[in-house]
């Protein structure tokens, strides 16, 4: 006699602490398996696009903060260098490094937090504790830096906030080789172990036409075997100083993407390394900008390489002092858009995952 199921609705989310944060997929199962789902967003919808069109420039930045809250440094930077290429501003030498500083640590601050809890979700808690213990080191120099732990505010239209404290380089200077040799025991703790392999080997599957299809962009794009990086292919601020490499994987699958996040550390210490180094010993570190922007007539684009892939800012000007339009390309609402084709077939347990590998931050999902 056959056994006879029925499918069951079930709903992940929105309160769940593999969805870090409130959001909700609502997944058919037959059994174990998945057979669709539907993610379900909007639970964390503040309507910043709308609401910069009533802000001036300078106020929007800290609206910037809220959206990809574990990267706020490149939130803050892709709408200052909107503006800035708008006005066709000249930025001073000092206020790139201590950009490029700021942003390479919050790469390194966003992996350290994903490493650690996308093992946390799929059942291994030491590896969550040396993540945090070693991205809180990132967080006390931003504090020091311009006051903050999580959302910065330190990016301004022409510049930045402040200057760095004194000894603050030399600190940056000394957690390099500490991080790295930090990276050498996570390897040894983690990436060897065959339950780790096993659960990520295989899973969440997709080739490098179905990335280009669905927009993906960051490591979810480089898990496929496509090398584009934004900082390499087109550069923005100084990254043509530095050299660094962009890691690619071809598997396509949850272990590709964990292995260019965690090499992706490396790189953006390599040009932490070279960026101290090469830090202008004096200089401004904001550039002549008008005390009222009214940014010229026009619209732009620009894009930059966020921990998640390219988050981009287009603006419409009216030459006023606030923007007629502005939308964000948010990497985490884009790349989310494949996670149904992912789920089908899938069996629960590979559900977190999966969803974890992509990387979202809610926040950027809903803006």
């Amino acid at each position: 006699m056959a056994i006879r199921t029925e499918e069951l609705l079930l709903n992940v989310g929105p309160q769940h602490p593999s969805t870090h944060g409130v959001f909700r997929v609502v997944v058919h199962i037959d059994g174990e398996v998945i057979t669709s789902s539907d993610p379900v967003m909007g639970y964390l919808h503040r309507g910043t696009e709308k609401l910069a069109e009533n802000l001036t420039y300078t106020q929007i930045i800290p609206y910037t903060d809220r959206m990809d809250y574990v990267s706020a440094m490149t939130n803050n930077y892709v709408l200052c260098h909107a503006v800035e290429t708008l006005m066709g501003l000249e930025i001073p030498e000092r206020a790139e490094y201590l950009r490029v500083i700021v942003m390479e640590l919050q790469r390194i601050a966003s992996h350290l937090l994903w490493w650690g809890t996308y093992l946390l979700d799929i059942g291994a808690m030491s590896p969550f504790l040396f993540a945090f213990r070693d991205r809180e080191m990132i967080l006390d120099f931003f504090n020091e830096l311009c006051g903050a732990r999580l959302t910065y505010n330190y990016m301004r239209i022409g510049g930045v906030k402040w200057d760095a404290p004194e000894g603050w380089i030399e600190k940056i200077r000394n957690y390099v080789p500490y991080l790295r040799q930090q990276l050498i025991e996570y390897d040894a703790l983690v990436n060897g172990n065959e339950i780790f392999l096993a659960r990520l080997k295989g899973v969440g599957k997709y080739s490098a036409e179905d990335a280009i299809n669905y927009g993906l962009s960051g490591a979810c794009l480089r898990s496929t075997g496509v090398k584009w990086d934004l900082r390499k292919d087109r550069p923005y601020s100084i990254y043509n100083r530095f050299e660094f490499d962009v890691p690619v994987e071809t598997e396509g699958d949850c272990y590709a993407r964990y292995l260019i996040r965690f090499a992706e550390i490396s790189e953006s210490l390599k040009i932490l390394e070279q960026a101290v180094e090469q830090f202008p010993a004096e200089g401004e570190t904001m550039g002549k900008v008008p005390r009222v922007l009214r940014v010229p007539e026009g619209e732009v684009y620009v894009g930059i390489e966020s921990p998640r892939g390219e988050i981009g800012c287009h603006i419409i000007s009216k030459g006023k002092d606030k923007p007629y339009r502005l939308k964000f390309r948010r990497p985490s609402f884009v790349n989310l858009q494949i996670l149904p084709k992912l789920l089908e077939g899938e069996t629960m347990t590979n559900l977190v995952t999966i969803l974890g590998s992509i990387d979202i931050v809610v926040g950027e999902v809903d803006a």
